[in-house]
């Protein structure tokens, strides 16, 4: 005798599928609204809103990675939007040799999300930290936010999400190839970086950034948005460090 079907869950009224398959799901009342601070960035906000991929590189402390992990989570957040999970992925450490350290991909990844954390911090308004600490780790709990480096991705098939590749300068062209690769149905992808500020050493390995970004410059489904000097956000500080060290010649 076949075993009987199993019926589907009937989804509440007022509460959508994407509600339903999260235990907890976040008030989106608590995320803040967040404009764009210079043009290059407004050219994001509306290059993203038209369903473009993303290529966004240049200067230090212009909100490339803010931004990004901004749009995406407010993206996925929204219970009409398609997309499931944000995945940050990038290189944990600059030799790859991620399996030397102890634990699975979440518990060597775990210093390196810090910075993320804190970003995610600045985007939502809680009454106090604690508050704040919950929200984060039902956000992590429900894997709306997961963190993947280069060496766990491989094999791999993202789909119904957004993927922002941080500090992409700082992987070769084989590991940029294999992570695009890995794009599924309806997903997106952003890379964030400066190809000039990278931790590859060898030439042609720093060559293959400039020719993978080649290759998405002449892709019709994506945007290049360049950051110059004049759209750092972070500091004053941070803007004449920069400022000094091209007139230095460094």
């Amino acid at each position: 005798m076949p075993a009987p079907r199993k019926r589907k869950t009937p989804v509440p009224s007022g509460m959508t599928a994407k509600q339903m398959r999260r235990k907890k799901p976040i008030n989106m009342d608590h995320l803040k609204v967040i404009e764009p601070l210079t043009n290059n960035q407004e050219r994001v906000f509306k290059s993203y809103a038209e369903g473009k991929h993303l290529v966004l590189h240049g200067c230090a402390g212009t909100g490339k990675t803010f931004i990004s992990l901004y749009l995406a989570l407010k993206d996925v957040l929204e219970p009409s939007s398609p997309y499931e999970k944000v995945y940050m992925v990038r290189s944990l450490v600059p030799t790859r040799e991620i399996g030397f350290l102890p634990g699975d991909h979440e518990d060597k990844s775990n210093l390196y999300q810090i910075p993320y954390k804190n970003m995610v911090k600045y985007m939502f308004q809680m009454p106090d930290d604690a508050a704040f600490d919950m929200l984060y780790d039902n956000l992590r709990a429900q894997e709306t936010v997961s963190f993947w480096s280069t060496s766990f991705i491989r094999g791999t098939t993202l789909d119904d999400c957004i993927v922002i590749v941080d500090e992409f300068s700082n992987l070769n062209f084989h590991e940029l190839d294999s992570i695009i690769t890995r794009i599924g149905q309806n997903a997106k992808i952003i890379f964030s970086g400066d190809y000039t500020q990278s931790d590859l050493v060898k030439s042609n390995e720093k060559n293959g950034v400039l020719d993978f970004m080649r290759i998405l410059q002449t892709m019709p489904s994506f945007d290049c948005v360049e950051f110059e000097i004049e759209d750092i956000v972070r500091s004053g500080l941070v803007r004449e460090y920069l400022v000094s060290k091209i007139n230095l010649g460094m």
